[in-house]
């Protein structure tokens, strides 16, 4: 056996250390971690009770469902069209509960670690402590995927079995065909995904920071919520672009004939600067950080 093949054991777990199993490794243990199964429970409970909230509000279907305004975005057009209930869905959603779960999974990423004292078993063998933070940071960017498509064909299937399915009509009034509507919810979900690595950066950072996983969480879910409040403030419209979250409800516009691409561009560039920022501080941080526990 090569010393690319090479295990490392600590207590509890296997993990090789070539760059491709390492990863794997990192997803099934994360995986099956039971706080990351209730992550998941909850994302996937929040369409079900959209769908019954709705299904209750519409009644024998004589009313229209929630007034404009009310409720996130797409509700009004769910009792006509489940496939809706995934867009209203992620967007009920990806304000909160995404970035959370995934802040909890980045923000445990190495400081979990570190508490439990296996981090340092995991630096013994050859992996390098970069291949390690890049399995780690694939690991939750992974997560980001998982957590949408769970949200959306949890949101699928409700929708499916509560509502009506069929040919929809876009935000710009024309239609499209139920096949293409399923590529738009796809893509949307994708991007949804994409709107999160800029939150798994920052996470991965502050994981860095400290061997407290339980603080590394609450400080990411902290900076979150600071970031969304700072966000809501018309006074602050000056650094607002620049938020992370700022772009993310610019999904939407997948849902437009022709596609408005400029804020999606927008909000993809800016998870791209996040991650760039903050995954090169969590590495250089890391790389000198003196492992002790």
């Amino acid at each position: 056996m090569s010393q690319a093949d090479t295990v490392v054991k600590s207590p509890g777990t296997v993990r090789p250390l070539w760059t491709l199993g390492l990863f794997r490794s990192e997803l099934l243990v994360t995986l099956r971690r039971w706080r990351t199964l209730a992550l998941l429970g909850v994302l996937a409970a929040v369409p079900v009770l959209v769908g019954i909230a709705v299904k209750i509000e519409t009644g024998d279907g004589s009313s229209a469902g929630p007034r404009g305004g009310e409720g996130p975005a797409f509700i009004s057009q769910v009792t006509n069209n489940g496939l809706f209930l995934v867009f209203t869905a992620l967007a009920a959603t990806l304000p909160f509960f995404l970035p959370m779960a995934v802040g909890v999974i980045a923000g445990d990423a190495v400081a979990g670690e570190a508490g439990a004292g296996t981090l340092r078993y995991l630096l013994v063998a050859p992996a390098g402590r970069t291949r390690l933070l890049l399995a780690k940071y694939t690991t939750t960017m992974a997560f980001c995927v998982i957590a949408t498509l769970v949200v959306a064909v949890s949101a699928l299937l409700v929708g499916a079995l509560l509502f009506p399915l069929g040919d929809l009509t876009t935000i710009s009034g024309t239609r499209i065909s139920f096949a293409e509507g399923l590529v738009r919810a796809l893509l949307i979900a994708l991007v949804v995904a994409a709107s999160l690595i800029g939150v798994a950066a920052l996470g991965l950072f502050v994981s860095t920071l400290t061997n407290s996983g339980i603080a590394a969480m609450a400080t990411t879910v902290g900076l979150l919520i600071t970031v969304q409040i700072l966000d809501q403030f018309p006074q602050l419209h000056a650094i607002q672009p620049y938020l992370f979250s700022h772009y993310w409800l610019s999904f939407a516009d997948l849902m437009r004939e022709p596609v408005y691409w400029d804020d999606l561009v927008r909000n993809l560039g800016l998870q791209g600067l996040y991650a760039a920022v903050f995954g090169s501080a969590a590495w250089a941080r890391f790389t000198a950080k003196d492992i002790t526990v």
